[in-house]
């Protein structure tokens, strides 16, 4: 057995020799067994670090304080692992990304509480993560637009200095996040800033079968910069970071409205590029270096290279064969210091896509690390409001820690057992063991499609007069999965919600993360058991039919009822945004 599988390390140290014999840590005074020294023998590297265990007690080496920050991490695992009883052993490690980190979208239904969110940043500082950033698109408690963000619950600007002040603590650097170009639906749904938008009114997409709502600012504006600033203003002063992320991704509406001529006369990718200049000039007079989405600069490879220097491009993609390898290429070619940014495929899946993510986060380390990026980014999104709880996102936020840091080192049991221990504090396994095995349950159905599963979007699918964007498929998949692979994958949720509830975390955290990942798990069989009935219909199996609408009922509303319960555990405002879905299901099998 390899030996980190065996000391349950995370991220797996570079170099690990493990010797013979032990050292019995003191009872009293265990500190005074370790010695820690600044020196050049420790790793040539900023987080650069050597623990040694011997007889005679623990050495730690290391260069500059994150170097001692990342070995205190690692023996903290090693203690957790093997108690007072240590093995004798020598550890020399580095990482491969300079900035490691996770982003949590907290805009689309589900804004967690500051307590979560001090949790979550604990947890990753132990993984070596030493970034987290927030996603926001309307979601700060900015003081002129409490219109906006009051019915779905904000972060305040003492919750963020209090979340800040922790991170720092902890070695992260709590990066600011505020979309500023597209992604801004909610803003522009309020009858002041209407006027702000590139459209006024929703259109038709590109593939006919939803509709657009304006999302995009229009550049041309003269209120556009001065909203942005006020945002500014007000949201940048409660961090401490250096760095600032304005989004600027998937500028939809763009040239479709005010800037129409603008576009037609310049063109759309310098409308689009002009902008970010202007975005850039306001980061850089409020002393932050400006991050911005890779996804439509790389639609124009000619202006990459015009790109200020000193900004930092995302470089995003959430399939497993998204091809970072060449996106990541013209960015290192045109010397703009850029991040990779896979992703965790939680989002319109409910219980997971693991296998995608899995692909996707190691593909992303792979292609990162040959061209140079600074920083590996692990996304986590809400798209159809965001009804996945953070205990489904677990296990792919400890393997990208894991990649970020050793981009070649992910060994799955070892994932499993450090989850077990350190997040899930279940000592038997079984939480973990059961959110791995939903991830993958999906596969059974043997249909596939981009960012989504059935099992996410057949139970959130909006009601189809709506013509919403996001989980608008779900309605359809029960006419391509037949039958059979429907039931096998609903006895294999059954199976692993068996496994779930014979669990016994010793933590009151641990407890609800396993309560969370049962509410999940519930949804995602409610998304087979509705599709069962769709066939019935469909087959004129009326009285199935009936029988399966009065049990889909029942279990809806007893599922409404547990998710409301659990909801303030975790998270801010209400369920509002988040599953309204449970109500359209209900609709739906009454009629």
């Amino acid at each position: 057995m390899p030996n980190h599988v065996a000391l349950n390390l995370l991220p797996v140290p570079r170099s690990l020799k493990v010797r013979a014999g032990k050292f019995i840590l003191p009872r009293r005074k265990p500190l005074a067994a370790i010695k820690v020294v600044r020196t050049l023998a420790a790793p040539a590297r900023p987080e650069g670090y050597a623990i040694t265990i011997d007889r005679s007690g623990v050495r730690i080496e290391f260069r500059e304080t994150p170097g001692l920050r990342a070995a205190a991490a690692t023996l903290r695992q090693v203690l957790r692992g093997c108690g007072r009883r240590l093995p004798c052993l020598k550890i020399r490690d580095w990482p491969d990304f300079a900035r490691r980190g996770v982003m949590l979208d907290i805009s689309r239904g589900r804004v967690p509480k500051l307590e979560t969110l001090l949790d979550l940043a604990e947890k990753l500082s132990d993984f070596k993560i030493n970034e987290l950033q927030l996603y926001t698109e309307h979601t700060f408690a900015y003081k002129k637009h409490k219109s906006v963000w009051q019915s779905w619950g904000a972060l305040t600007a003492k919750e963020i200095q209090i979340l800040d002040a922790r991170c720092r603590e902890l070695g992260i650097d709590l990066v600011p996040n505020q979309n500023s170009f597209g992604h801004l639906r909610c803003f522009l749904e309020d009858p002041r800033l209407k006027k702000l938008g590139e459209l006024s009114k929703p259109y038709e997409a590109e593939t006919k079968d939803f509709l657009r709502r304006p999302t995009t600012l229009a550049p041309n504006h003269p209120g556009t910069l001065p909203f942005l600033r006020g945002l500014y203003d007000e949201l940048l002063p409660n961090f401490s970071s250096q760095f600032f992320n304005i989004g600027g991704d998937e500028t939809w509406d763009l040239g479709k409205g005010q800037s129409k001529k603008l576009c037609e006369a310049k063109g759309k990718g310098r409308v689009y590029f002009n902008f970010l200049k202007k975005l850039h000039r306001e980061v850089a007079v409020r002393d932050k270096k400006m991050m911005f989405w890779g996804d439509i600069i790389l639609k124009y490879p000619k202006l990459i290279r015009k790109l200020p220097k000193n900004v930092i491009a995302l470089n995003w993609g959430y399939e497993a064969n998204h091809p970072f390898e060449n996106e990541a290429a013209q960015f290192a070619k045109a010397k703009i210091p850029f991040y990779v940014c896979p992703g965790t495929s939680t989002w319109q899946t409910l219980v997971g896509k693991h296998d995608n993510a899995l692909a996707n986060l190691r593909s992303a380390a792979r292609a990162g690390k040959k061209f140079g990026a600074i920083g590996f980014l692990n996304t986590d999104w809400g798209d159809g409001g965001h009804p996945q709880p953070l205990a489904v996102s677990w296990p792919l936020f400890a393997a990208g820690a894991a990649l970020a840091w050793n981009s070649k080192a992910l060994d799955e049991r070892n994932l499993l057992a450090v989850l077990s221990r350190d997040v899930f504090q279940d000592p038997n396994g079984k939480v973990v063991k059961a959110a791995f095995k939903l991830g993958f349950a999906h596969q059974k159905l043997g249909v596939k499609a981009l960012n989504e599963t059935p099992l996410g979007t057949v139970i959130a699918t909006p009601k189809p007069e709506d013509r919403e964007l996001f989980c608008r498929d779900g309605l359809k998949w029960f006419a391509k999965i037949p039958k059979k692979k429907v039931l096998v994958v609903l006895k294999e949720i059954q199976k692993q919600r068996a496994v779930l509830l014979r669990a016994k975390p010793n933590s009151d955290l641990g407890k609800i993360l396993a309560r969370e990942l049962d509410l999940a798990a519930r949804m995602a069989e409610q998304s087979c058991e509705f599709m069962l009935w769709q066939q019935a219909v469909v087959a004129g199996k009326t009285s199935e039919a009936k029988a399966l609408a009065q049990q889909g009922v029942r279990e809806l509303r007893k599922l409404e009822k547990d998710f409301n319960a659990y909801w303030p555990l975790r998270n801010k405002a209400t369920t509002k945004h988040c599953s309204p879905f449970l109500q359209w299901r209900i609709a739906d099998y009454s009629r």
